[in-house]
């Protein structure tokens, strides 16, 4: 969030294509359990000598994650890798019996018992998925198959999400240029709209707003 308002604060030039900026606009808690590991856990490491009293306090995240998922009248996951950022999410949601919603993407696979290859049911046998929650794991390289995702679910749906309609009106009904959105695909889906079947299935799950 620091890291948003300051690129904000300082009308950067770039700020608009920085994910922290966009999750500070829109109060968007960014965590990182694992910041210690890797290059930011050297320059913390370095600092602690620079500056004595540096304290970086990690149970803070820990504490607003776990807070989100128990608070939270319904919670749906999207987790994009595994490891850490998967046990974290899972964690939180742990707290609340569940989630209700879970999408995993990641190309790892169960047999070597590693974390990220744990399916869904797993993640319901502790608690971490509800019983009964819409639930899927996709065997998949994130960075093909995410934009994929993301448009034919939260960019397709975006302006019903928006949408504010009367409680005591019926919601109009909104027309889909399907064909239009094929073409804005462009090589991704083809001809025979074979994947585009595929991807439809996903944005039950993923469109929950």
């Amino acid at each position: 969030m620091r890291c948003g308002k300051k690129l904000d604060d300082t009308n950067h030039p770039l700020k608009e294509e920085s994910i922290y900026y966009w999750c500070y606009k829109n109060k968007i808690p960014v965590l990182c359990p694992a910041i210690t590991d890797g290059a930011l856990g050297d320059v913390m490491y370095f600092d602690s000598y620079r500056e004595p009293g540096f304290v970086c306090d990690i149970a803070r995240d820990l504490r607003v994650i776990n807070d989100i998922g128990m608070k939270a009248k319904k919670s749906g996951q999207i987790i994009i890798g595994g490891g850490v950022v998967k046990h974290h999410i899972n964690n939180a949601n742990l707290m609340r019996n569940g989630a209700d919603f879970s999408v995993l993407i990641n190309t790892a696979q169960e047999f070597d018992g590693s974390d990220a290859g744990a399916r869904p049911d797993e993640a319901i046998s502790w608690g971490k998925i509800a019983v009964g929650a819409k639930s899927v794991k996709v065997y998949a390289e994130a960075s093909i198959v995410w934009p994929i995702i993301a448009t034919e679910t939260f960019a397709r749906n975006f302006h019903l999400a928006n949408r504010v309609t009367p409680s005591n009106q019926a919601e109009p009904e909104v027309e889909v240029d399907f064909d239009k959105q094929i073409a804005d695909l462009g090589p991704l889906v083809k001809e025979d709209n074979t994947k585009w079947i595929k991807w439809e299935q996903f944005s039950k799950i993923l469109y929950i707003g």
